[in-house]
């Protein structure tokens, strides 16, 4: 049981790791506010494993220390999750300064009022798993756990109820996020808090329902957990995912103008290394590809881009795809002349490719395809230095960058 719940606590805080930099968590108040309810959350699974109770009780020297311990934090997490509804909500900075303010009183009185009930209960028998049943019926720490569970109910209550709205009113990932939290929630409050009301309510009684509070409560705590770190980390991380899946794609389609233009590029080239996103390496690539196309604007021939262009209408090809094609020629002969240090044709004038025209890589994703569909250039003559075909290189491949 304490495996799953020490699981629960590194899953629940490695959402906030994977969420958020340390750079940029404290400029923005539901970052902030995120975070500290998730690491909140976590520290909570871990003060109340077994073992953390133990060595807590230990450490201090009285026995059950680690409750009002767990119950405080317990209380910290409540009070964070309405902070983060607060601020996720939004409105006028004073408003929602002066909400936050409020709910900190209010679960600072929460915890002061737990710490005194423990001190003022007769809890000198140490119990790890079974604390909340074996004193239900003590004076003060019957109070104790009933108001460390009510406090607990109304935050996670406040909770629900703002998602199931919030739900209604967005679409998309966020939905599904907010979803997931829900679940989350309601497995805490029913798996958890139902079952620990019931097994208290039971010993009232002169019943026996402790396995609800030692061998249910803990594992659907953790399972509520884990849904709800979904749920934060859903709406950020896929597209995170997304973006850099498309960012491989895109250094992938650019293969075949790299290695065109790959000699032209004067750009500095960065350390060979695993761990590079693919979105720096794409990043890289474009800087790049630039640079080789800014080197080889004097070798553009536009007789060569207007003869292909008007076979390419003539063809029946659109203004677009005749345009991309032309280009695609025209630089894969500015490549073939510098690579034989041709001297530069007397156009006099200046051309910009459409690849410089559109923002990102898609432009030069565009006519890294357009030179892909090229003819294969035509045998050179004898004693003549061969011009490059499209899409091969005009030097040795790189090193792969994994």
């Amino acid at each position: 049981m304490s495996l799953v719940v020490y699981l629960a606590a590194v899953v629940f805080g490695m959402s906030a790791v994977l969420l958020y930099r340390p750079s940029t968590v404290l400029r923005n108040p539901l970052n902030l506010s995120t975070c500290v309810a998730i690491v909140l959350g976590s520290l909570v699974f871990v003060c109340a494993a077994p073992p953390t109770l133990s060595a807590v009780n230990s450490l201090t020297g009285t026995p059950n220390f680690g409750a009002p311990l767990t119950y405080g934090m317990l209380s910290a997490y409540s009070c964070s999750m309405l902070v983060l509804l607060i601020n996720w909500r939004g409105g006028p900075r004073s408003l929602v300064r002066r909400m936050v303010l409020r709910s900190i009183a209010a679960y600072g009185l929460l915890v002061l009022a737990i710490v005194v009930l423990f001190a003022l209960a007769d809890a000198d028998t140490e119990r790890l798993r079974d604390l909340d049943t074996y004193y239900a019926d003590t004076p003060f720490m019957r109070e104790m756990i009933l108001l460390y569970l009510a406090g607990h109910s109304a935050a996670m209550l406040a909770v629900c109820l703002v998602c199931l709205k919030w739900a209604r009113e967005v679409t998309g990932l966020l939905r599904t996020g907010l979803r997931l939290i829900l679940v989350g929630v309601l497995l805490d409050l029913v798996g958890f808090q139902l079952t620990k009301y019931t097994a208290v309510v039971a010993r009232w009684a002169h019943h026996d329902l402790d396995f609800l509070s030692t061998d249910v409560a803990p594992p659907m705590a953790s399972l509520g957990a884990l849904v709800c770190s979904a749920g934060f980390m859903l709406p950020r991380l896929v597209p995170a995912v997304r973006a850099q899946w498309q960012a491989r794609r895109d250094h992938r389609r650019l293969a075949p103008l790299w290695r065109l233009v790959r000699s032209a590029s004067t750009a500095p080239r960065p350390p060979a290394a695993w761990w590079q996103l693919p979105q720096a390496r794409l990043q890289w690539r474009e800087v790049s590809i630039h640079d080789a196309l800014l080197t080889l604007a004097p070798y553009f021939d536009h007789r060569v881009r207007e003869r292909v262009r008007d076979a390419a209408l003539s063809a029946g090809r659109s203004p677009h795809e005749a345009r991309l094609q032309a280009e695609a020629a025209m630089l894969a002969d500015a490549a073939r002349r510098a690579a034989a240090r041709e001297q530069p044709p007397e156009t006099g004038r200046s051309y910009r490719l459409h690849a410089t025209e559109v923002p990102g890589p898609s432009g030069l994703v565009e006519l890294a395809r357009a030179l892909d569909r090229l003819p294969p250039a035509p045998a050179a003559p004898e004693g003549a230095v061969p011009p490059p075909m499209a899409g091969t290189m005009a030097e040795p491949e790189e090193p792969h960058v994994a």
